[in-house]
């Protein structure tokens, strides 16, 4: 088993409890991580026998478009539900990074799910 990681991908979504949180996109950051069998990609040197790195990340970027979300939590289960229904790792793990407490670095969710 290996496992792909995007560490601290920064996107833009509609986030928060209040509406006023809600109303302008804030920064968040990402960190995923697709675990899979990547024996046949390391055979053949094909990107058609391992997960495409740049399309999920192309995919999480535009994630929020047209979307909103009162909680973090949902939003990585939703993250989490879309890669692994569209490029079916055989698990997936999404750390979301929020910042909204100015005393705190940061608040973040990390949800696993097989």
């Amino acid at each position: 088993m290996a496992k792909i990681s995007i560490v601290d991908l920064e996107v833009f979504y509609h986030v928060g409890v209040p509406d006023a949180e809600r109303a302008e996109p804030q920064r968040l950051l990402l960190t995923v991580e697709l675990e899979s069998d990547f024996s046949a990609a390391a055979k053949t040197d094909a990107i058609a026998d391992t997960i495409d790195y740049f399309a999920v990340t192309q995919r999480l970027l535009k994630f929020g478009e047209g979307r909103e979300w009162k909680l973090i939590e949902k939003l990585a289960a939703d993250l989490a539900e879309t890669i692994l229904t569209e490029f079916k790792p055989q698990s997936v793990s999404i750390e979301v990074k929020k910042f909204i407490i100015p005393q705190a670095r940061h608040v973040s969710v990390r949800l696993e799910k097989p």
